[in-house]
């Protein structure tokens, strides 16, 4: 039986954060992190293309709640304690520098996720922290007479008066949690891509639309941004904050629905009025060769094709029905989405700890006294650009405060 003041189970993000901060704040304790694979920080290791998108430029905390489809308004107040600014000083404070590109996500300097391993794994050797790799957590029991955890894992059983839980998205661990008196919301697939079979989009994969508007029509959810055409339908920013915020929805909905996108983000009329001048303007010119508001041109080509003409139709030739045709296509085109990709390997679960069940201002449970959580093991997730690394870091470091606080000094 192995003793310890705090055991903090998960090495990812959330854990090693809360460990290093507690024992930051309150050397005297005894810390160990609990693993299950053979090493720890896997999520941090692929994050951002392998570079760790740590974080995201948006230092007001109102602002920054709006990219949590789940976990908004609780987040509100732990922003206020701990955000971006923080972040930023916390890893710069230890030789890590970060830098902002265009879009707003902060990586290393470096471009390398391994710095942001390297400081985590040197900090927690530093600190004395015991990383225990391969321990499996098969049990969790509530010794109330002792007021300690019991925890075992395949070879040994531990004993701690504090217990932080840190393991992400996992069904298994979901399963433990509940058995200790906690409701958990049912995980649905948060960030993914829509599988869309269509010919005007089937022989154009990699083309991207810079600033398009996509509706989900018959749940009226919108969003705006780039879209990507893949392989096997649509992507990238305009796509994958749609499947965060309708995750649940669209679980219902067996992922069979249809959007409307507008790429051109201009109503109908503008632009009907617009093709028209342009027809008046370059009679002698083909629509197919002459594309029109910055459109890529192997999109524009596939909706003229989409609006009746051929590649040798003229402008001057063009039809009432076939101009308001394209004006459809650009404004109103409707996809019919069948099924889901999961995004790269950086899969975000909707679900898990119910939030009513944790208290915000110390992520403590209100169910189980000692028993704190951090990151995506609660039902809490984000868009991509840094936003769930930034949830990790915010409640572990809250959890750590409360802990460090209330252990003896």
């Amino acid at each position: 039986m192995k003793h310890y003041d705090v055991i903090i189970i998960g090495g990812g993000a959330a854990g090693f954060f809360a460990a290093i901060n507690c024992a930051e704040q309150n050397p005297k304790l005894n810390i160990c992190i609990l693993e299950k694979n053979k090493e720890g920080l896997q999520k941090v290791k692929i994050s951002g293309g392998g570079r760790c998108n740590v974080t995201h430029a948006e230092f007001i905390p109102q602002e920054l709640v709006n990219n949590y489809p789940r976990g908004e308004k609780e987040l509100l107040g732990p922003f206020h304690q701990f955000m971006t600014g923080d972040t930023i000083e916390w890893f710069d404070k230890r030789g890590v520098a970060l830098k902002i590109e265009e879009d707003g996500r902060m990586f290393p300097v470096t471009d390398s996720s391994q710095t942001i391993i390297d400081c985590f794994l040197n900090e927690a050797q530093k600190l004395q922290i015991d990383v225990l790799y391969s321990q499996n957590v098969q049990d969790i029991e509530i010794l109330e007479a002792q007021e300690v955890f019991q925890i075992k894992t395949k070879d040994t059983n531990f004993q701690c008066e504090k217990l932080l839980v840190a393991t992400g998205s996992s069904v298994k661990f979901w399963k433990l949690i509940s058995q200790l008196g906690h409701t958990i919301v049912q995980p649905v697939p948060s960030l993914f891509t829509f599988n869309i079979n269509d010919k005007r989009i089937k022989n154009i994969p990699g083309v991207v639309a810079q600033d398009v508007e996509v509706n989900i029509l018959k749940i009226d959810l919108s969003s705006q941004g780039p879209l990507l055409i893949t392989h096997w339908g649509m992507s990238a920013p305009a796509i994958l904050k749609l499947s965060a915020f309708g995750a649940v929805e669209l679980a219902k909905m067996d992922y069979k629905f249809q959007i409307e996108i507008n790429f051109i983000k201009q109503d109908f009329e503008s632009c009907l009025d617009y093709l028209k001048a342009i027809k008046h303007d370059f009679g002698k010119k083909l629509v197919y060769k002459l594309p029109q508001f910055e459109l890529p041109k192997r999109l524009w080509q596939q909706l003229v094709l989409a609006s009746g003409m051929t590649q040798d139709t003229r402008w001057a030739d063009v039809n009432k029905q076939e101009l308001d045709s394209l004006t459809e296509q650009l404004t109103q085109a409707v996809f019919d989405v069948n099924g889901k990709s999961t995004f790269k390997d950086e899969f975000v679960t909707a679900g898990g700890i119910d939030l009513k069940e944790v208290n915000f201002k110390t992520f403590k449970s209100k169910r189980v006294p000692n028993l704190y959580f951090a990151g995506e093991v609660l039902n809490v997730d984000a868009i991509t650009g840094g936003f769930n690394f930034q949830n990790a870091w915010t409640g572990a470091f809250i959890a750590a405060n409360t802990i460090a606080k209330k252990s003896p000094l």
